[in-house]
């Protein structure tokens, strides 16, 4: 059975960074493809970040050159990290895996994970 944990979140100021982390346990770690989403009260969940078995990673428009996913396989761990972090950033932050083939995949529909953390929250505010 796969688990899928999430940590880090928290309360923040604007500009603050802030770094979430995710761990899996089931499979080997190196099997997934895994992807982060968010959703805010009242909005849907929205790609956030997601990043492919062989480490390429691909972005929203929304966190581009704020936000750096990392993966370490022999942790089963995925990291978030999060800069310069704005009030429209809260939310609720989901961690997800899918059994993934094809090792440059990168998913970032949610209707294609398999397997969800039970989120944490971000909130920046001053």
């Amino acid at each position: 059975q796969v688990r899928v944990v999430e940590s880090g979140g928290g309360l923040v100021q604007p500009g603050d960074s802030l770094r979430l982390s995710c761990t899996v346990s089931g499979r080997a770690f190196n099997t997934y493809a895994m992807g982060w989403f968010r959703q805010a009260p009242g909005k849907e969940r929205e790609f956030v970040a997601a990043i492919s078995r062989a480490a390429e990673s691909r972005y929203a428009n929304s966190v581009k050159g704020r936000f750096t996913l990392s993966r370490i396989n022999d942790k089963n761990m995925l990291n978030l990290q999060m800069k310069n972090l704005k009030p429209e950033d809260s939310a609720n932050y989901y961690c997800a895996a899918k059994e993934e083939f094809d090792r440059y995949r990168i998913v970032i529909d949610p209707s294609g994970y398999n397997d969800w953390g039970q989120g944490t929250q971000v909130t920046v505010s001053s």
